[in-house]
């Protein structure tokens, strides 16, 4: 019960990572606040959670609304009269070449990634702190290094990445802890409504899930980054792989990445 009395907060908890973090910091002893724009599902876990003793809170949020963050932020200091936690999990995909995107996905990839995270990070802040707490983004291998055909996602997680990094060295000597994760190919939902060329959802994930991380697996670990207070937490050999080549053999990199995501199932590549 590593957790127990801490408040945490997850937003893209209606599934997916977000949703194995609740019941992963749940059963760890921590109040849970979670945020989605599926309020049906999240009262749903919330019976789920609360019928396990689980306190829970539950609102309809979405990220890339400010006014939605602000209000969820004050609702959950209202509910809990503190925040220890932030995990920036809601977050969508994309899969089209560049050349055949609607510019408007890369703006919805931005509003929801990268402004969701800012928003939520902004408005918890002052209770972060107060809490020498712990803001935790979710984010990708696309965050390390660019993909081909996500162009709105790897530019929304590298905007994550440098955002949250600039919030850890301004905290430097006030306590705050922060934490960027990336977990890899993940089996979750967010590969099936990851956006096309027009904006339209994905579908089912043209990869194969079975040997994929787990989010149950993400969400453990999240935990565990969490009370060591890492700065950084590269969950695969890929991912890691990934930091060593981009530093010593960036071009190698390239032409490593550009065929590995040139054999995906009906890739967009021609």
């Amino acid at each position: 019960m590593d957790y127990l009395g801490k408040v945490v907060v997850i937003t893209g908890a209606s599934s997916g990572i977000g949703m194995a973090c609740a019941y992963e910091f749940g059963r760890r002893g921590a109040k849970v606040a979670l945020g989605a724009r599926s309020i049906e599902e999240l009262k749903r876990i919330q019976t789920d959670l609360e019928s396990n003793g689980i306190s829970c809170f539950v609102s309809m949020v979405d990220v890339s609304n400010e006014s939605d963050c602000k209000q969820f932020a004050l609702d959950v200091y209202t509910a809990f009269g503190k925040v220890d936690v932030l995990i920036n999990n809601a977050g969508i995909s994309m899969r089209a070449l560049f050349s055949d995107v609607d510019l408007s996905v890369l703006h919805k990839l931005m509003d929801v990634n990268f402004w969701g995270t800012v928003y939520c990070t902004k408005y918890f802040y002052a209770y972060l702190l107060k809490a020498k707490g712990s803001i935790v983004g979710v984010s990708s291998v696309a965050g390390i290094h660019g993909l081909p055909a996500r162009t709105g996602y790897s530019a929304s997680k590298f905007a994550m990445q440098g955002f949250l990094e600039t919030i850890r060295i301004e905290n430097l000597h006030q306590g705050l802890h922060v934490m960027v994760v990336a977990p890899g190919f993940t089996a979750s939902n967010v590969r099936k409504s990851a956006l096309t060329a027009d904006g339209t959802n994905q579908g089912e994930s043209p990869r194969e899930e079975t040997n994929m991380m787990t989010s149950e697996e993400v969400a453990h670990r999240i935990a565990n980054g969490v009370i060591a207070r890492k700065r950084q937490l590269v969950m695969t050999f890929e991912g890691k792989a990934t930091l060593i080549l981009k530093k010593f053999l960036p071009r190698l990199l390239d032409r490593i990445v550009y065929n590995h995501m040139a054999k995906e199932p009906n890739s967009p590549f021609k």
